[in-house]
């Protein structure tokens, strides 16, 4: 067990708690259960809702302070940062429109969503209510709700998330303007920073499947009904069915469109990359894997390579944003929360400006959810459900996030005439030979 990776033992914790909750219904220990073991969920999911301010402090800042040049901003730096954006909401619109069209939260039949409502309600209503006042406000108070009138008072609120990432970009840019000897003190410091919150997910990760166990235990004691297990697996399907379709289709298409390199030169370049990055779940442990498929295989210049696909690894999260907007809409529909076009705009910005404070690291993608979450008035503890799938779809999502790098490296190569020959030709039928 000490030696199994982490993914087979937040398995095994799933498959442990789903049957032992099973027990427990069959031997009427529900109070067991929700006394003595539903609590180490709790828990777990705390400690998630704890490091998600300072993992988006301390990540969105070494990634925007890495830029280190503020001029680099008007020509590659301006052009990668918005196509990373522009692909991160297309990759979140897909997720929405897919979730939408299945809509794998109404396969929870009505007497589950009775009970869960009863349980998680309380939570919920008053979110709702917050929405509905916001509806009473004028047209322009989304941006005058963006800038915080007080930094501390936002960071005391997973709700006010949007103030903090505003305000963490202006102070970014703000160490990128000062003399250089004078930020690398307070670079230093959030690189510092930023490692520590790194290690304190690792420590917590390490309770994940005792969470897990203490999480799907509890779910099958309280909501002991099949429909939700059923609901679960619509889910994964259209989170799969959307990282296939950004992955296998978008990404390589656009390639053609805006460089002429064929479907298999570009799979037959980056697939040891995808492969890595399916293994370790990790794009910062990828990174080297991706410059090299991408500078040797892909033909993009070595300057362009080392200053995009780190600046991706850090900011670019196509598959994790739209992983976060699917669970989002499926977690309303479980909880019969009705979310309309506005509320849904409203996760496609959440999600997008979320996804670059997202560490390259394992799971931290559950983390920034609780963000989402929180920001569309969704209960948080609807987490418990979906969280049990992360690591799998963990998996597939660095796989696109990755790939994404990968697409956004080539076309600003192209931009700006730095797209050669790859150094080591894997030619394919349709690669523009000269």
């Amino acid at each position: 067990m000490k030696n199994l990776a982490l993914h087979w033992k937040i398995i095994i914790g799933m498959v442990a708690g789903i049957l032992f909750g099973a027990l427990c219904v069959q031997f009427g220990w529900h109070q067991l259960a929700i006394d003595w073991i539903k609590p180490f969920g709790t828990i777990f999911i705390n400690l998630l809702k704890l490091i998600a301010l300072p993992l988006i402090v301390a990540s969105l800042i070494k990634g925007v302070s890495d830029l280190q040049d503020i001029s680099k901003l008007s020509k590659m730096g301006g052009r990668t940062i918005g196509i990373y954006l522009i692909t991160t909401m297309i990759a979140i619109s897909v997720g929405l429109l897919i979730v939408n069209i299945v809509k794998p939260g109404n396969t929870i039949d009505e007497a589950t969503r009775v009970e869960m409502m009863e349980k998680f309600g309380g939570d919920a209503q008053g979110k709702i209510t917050m929405a509905e006042k916001q509806k009473e406000t004028g047209p322009l108070q989304p941006l005058i709700d963006l800038v915080p009138n007080n930094i501390f008072g936002a960071m005391s609120s997973n709700g006010k998330m949007l103030q903090v990432i505003f305000f963490v970009l202006f102070f970014g840019i703000g160490i990128i303007l000062i003399p250089s000897e004078k930020a690398v003190p307070v670079k230093a410091f959030f690189d510092g920073l930023n490692e520590v919150i790194l290690k304190m997910i690792d420590l917590i990760m390490l309770g994940a499947p005792y969470g897990v166990f203490a999480l799907m235990a509890s779910l099958v004691v309280e909501l002991p009904n099949v429909q939700v297990f059923i609901a679960l697996l619509w889910y994964a399907a259209c989170v799969v069915t959307g990282l296939l379709l950004m992955t296998a289709l978008f990404y390589p298409m656009l390639v053609k469109a805006f460089t002429g390199r064929g479907f298999k030169f570009f799979f037959n370049g980056i697939s040891p990359a995808q492969l890595v990055a399916f293994s370790t779940s990790s794009s910062a442990a990828t990174l080297p894997v991706t410059m090299e498929r991408v500078e040797e295989h892909l033909g993009v210049d070595e300057e362009v390579a080392s200053f995009v696909l780190p600046i991706g690894a850090t900011i670019n999260m196509d598959g994790t944003a739209l992983y976060q907007g699917v669970a989002a809409v499926f977690i309303a529909q479980a909880f019969n929360l009705d979310l309309n076009l506005t509320a849904q705009l409203g996760i496609i910005l959440t999600a997008t400006l979320a996804s670059i404070g997202t560490a390259a690291v394992p799971s931290a993608g559950m983390v920034m959810l609780v963000i989402i979450l929180g920001q569309a008035g969704i209960p948080e503890a609807g987490l418990a459900l979906i969280f049990a799938i992360d690591r799998p779809l963990d998996m597939l999502r660095t796989v696109t996030n990755i790939t994404s790098d990968s697409t956004v490296a080539m076309l600003v190569a192209k931009s700006i005439d730095k797209l050669g020959e790859p150094h080591v030709k894997e030619w394919d039928d349709d690669y523009p030979k000269k």
